[in-house]
């Protein structure tokens, strides 16, 4: 089994209140969950206006299968969300035998 954490950083630009900021984030993360059947929260910025910072889980058989659903990800978000930028993101993979 193999687990990639990752986390990606967003940029909100034009976003005026923090309620503004949850209208896009809780839609963006149920679309995520439903879409790529993986696990989405915020886990950080939660008071700044024009940042967020998503926690990522993907659980695979496969660190390659799992890369790749990872590329899918930030590809969907860029291609499908011009409300949103990715700043940044990292990842981790952890094996388990």
């Amino acid at each position: 089994m193999v687990i990639i954490a990752a986390m990606i950083d967003l940029q909100l630009p034009g976003v005026t209140s923090l309620k503004e900021k949850r209208g896009i984030l809780k839609p963006l993360i149920a679309r995520l969950h439903k879409t790529f059947n993986i696990a989405v929260a915020e886990v950080d910025l939660h008071d700044v206006w024009q940042s967020a910072l998503l926690g990522v889980a993907i659980v695979s058989t496969s660190a390659a299968h799992a890369e790749s659903k990872l590329e899918s990800v930030l590809g969907w978000i860029e291609r499908n969300r011009p409300d949103v930028t990715i700043v940044d993101h990292t990842f981790e993979v952890i094996h388990f035998n």
